[in-house]
């Protein structure tokens, strides 16, 4: 009955709000601190999940979280939520990585902590390494049958493990998604997303979306696993020779960022399937901001560039024509991915679009409509319009004179001409 049990919201008062609890971490730090390390969850699984039967014979699992100057309480919650609501026969080992954390309670104390769970492990990074390479060296030391990644600040809900597990031992060449709940920053209340079982999708600037499962891949029973066409992210199991199979992540990605992309089309693209699993459910804290430094600003751009040059094919051209200034990116020395891509006797982009993705573009079409309306935003009386410094995304928007129709822009004038589509 403590604050918190149940997946309630923690009830905060104003002080509660202070921003100092956020600074470190992201997310309310003073709540983590206040609820219990076992604090009870919801059920909300769908009422079937209840009667499923899985295969007895069911491969074990080595689960790797990577985390870098995570927070005390919500690093321990996740370990003891895997503890208490997993078989224990299925777990191979727990695999802390430790991305170069300097925070003190991370080191000797958290060593010491750890000894109470016979099948947890430390290991930890040389230098700071990011998300992308952390992972790869917990999935590179891993002894499981199966690989299963998650972020460092989850609760694992009732039975989440047996349904990913059952569905890669039906197919060893499926990656298997939990369905992810949300747990509030804030007050660290536990809820589904909204709309729940939805598939994973993309834009043509590369954000990740959610779309509604289509009539067509319906299910009689909602409960089970249905196709979804890319990840979130860093929540999935997947059999560990297979992933090493498809060649791991690629390595020349850099600290986070686009690897969700690739493991997706890649394993559809390359003979294998992915799947979500609404029986298995996974509350994540979805932070308030990233509450670290990422070393590279380009990271992010540079990723997506190269997961669309190796896998992509001509539809890379829709990114760029949304995104120019990745033309001019650097992707580095891709031969070795497209190497795998030919090993492998992967498809194309093209087969992906149609077959398993057919979806995407009646919500995000590569070719946009045309606008209905094309204009500028100008101030009358000072007879200025709003411009951006190099037309790139995210810049700061200003005033500066007005062009006519965009033929007179140079590097350091961009006009914004704004399309209104009906």
């Amino acid at each position: 009955a403590g604050k918190g049990e149940h997946g309630k919201p923690y009830p905060l008062t104003e002080e509660d709000h202070d921003d100092s609890a956020y600074r470190e971490n992201g997310f309310n730090i003073f709540v983590s601190n206040n609820i219990a390390l076992e604090r009870s969850l919801p059920d909300i699984r769908h009422p079937n999940c209840k009667h499923k039967v899985y295969l007895e014979k069911l491969p074990n699992t080595s689960i790797i979280i990577p985390f870098h100057n995570e927070g005390w309480t919500s690093l321990l919650r996740t370990i003891h939520s895997i503890i208490n609501r997993t078989p224990d026969s299925l777990i191979a080992e727990i695999v802390l990585v430790d991305d170069f954390s300097d925070r003190e309670h991370l080191k000797e104390k958290l060593e010491e902590y750890m000894v109470r769970f016979a099948k947890v492990r430390i290991v930890r990074t040389k230098k700071r390494e990011g998300l992308i390479r952390t992972r790869l060296l917990g999935a590179s030391l891993a002894r499981g049958e199966v690989l299963t990644f998650l972020d460092s600040h989850c609760e694992v809900n009732v039975n989440w493990l047996p349904p990913l597990l059952n569905q890669i031992a039906l197919n060893h060449k499926t990656i298997v998604c939990p369905m992810i709940d949300v747990i509030d920053h804030n007050h660290f209340g536990y809820e589904a997303q909204a709309g729940d079982a939805m598939r994973g999708a993309f834009d043509w600037e590369m954000y990740y979306k959610r779309i509604p499962i289509p009539p067509e891949l319906q299910r009689a029973d909602p409960s089970d696993p249905f196709e979804s066409p890319v990840m979130a992210g860093g929540l999935f199991a997947v059999n560990r020779e297979w992933f090493w199979e498809l060649g791991g992540y690629d390595p020349g990605l850099e600290i986070w960022g686009g690897e969700q992309y690739e493991i997706s089309f890649k394993v559809w693209m390359c003979g294998g399937g992915m799947f979500d699993v609404p029986c298995s459910r996974v509350g994540h804290i979805y932070r308030k901001y990233v509450p670290y430094k990422v070393p590279s600003g380009t990271s992010l751009a540079r990723n997506l560039k190269r997961v669309a040059e190796t896998w992509m094919d001509e539809f890379a051209e829709y990114i760029y024509q949304r995104r120019p200034e990745y033309r001019h990116l650097s992707t580095g020395d891709i031969s070795a991915q497209k190497e795998l891509r030919k090993h492998l006797k992967c498809k194309d982009f093209k087969w992906f679009m149609a077959a398993v993705a057919w979806d995407v573009p009646k919500y995000y079409p590569p070719v946009e409509p045309p606008p209905a309306a094309w204009g500028e935003i100008r101030n009358v009386a000072a007879n200025l319009c709003v411009d951006s410094k190099h037309g790139a995304m995210g810049t700061e928007l200003r005033l500066d004179v007005c062009v006519k129709d965009g033929s007179e822009r140079t590097w350091s004038h961009e006009q914004v001409f704004y399309p209104w589509r009906q």
